[in-house]
């Protein structure tokens, strides 16, 4: 059986009126990542970099929400996030 684990950058500060919220950065990502595997010692069948829009707004599903919509003429923002894909 395969299964997945998304490992999403955490939102350091969410921002305000005027300024994007502040993520953390990838390599941060990665190593909670390779910290996960070791801990439950799976094995590693794949891992890909996504990118989704608004993962983070209110409404959505995180990485998990299989229909993301950006809205017409309204700003979206896409985040990136690593998705481990292993062996259980």
């Amino acid at each position: 059986m395969i299964d997945f684990e998304d490992f999403v950058p955490n939102m350091m500060d969410s921002g305000g009126l005027f300024r994007s919220p502040t993520m953390e950065e990838m390599s941060a990502t990665v190593h909670r990542a390779n910290q996960w595997v070791a801990q439950n010692n799976v094995e590693v069948v794949n891992v890909e970099t996504v990118v989704l829009p608004n993962i983070h707004n209110a409404g959505e599903e995180g990485s998990n929400d299989a229909s993301l919509r950006t809205p017409g003429e309204v700003q979206s923002t896409w985040h990136q996030f690593m998705r481990v894909w292993y062996k259980r």
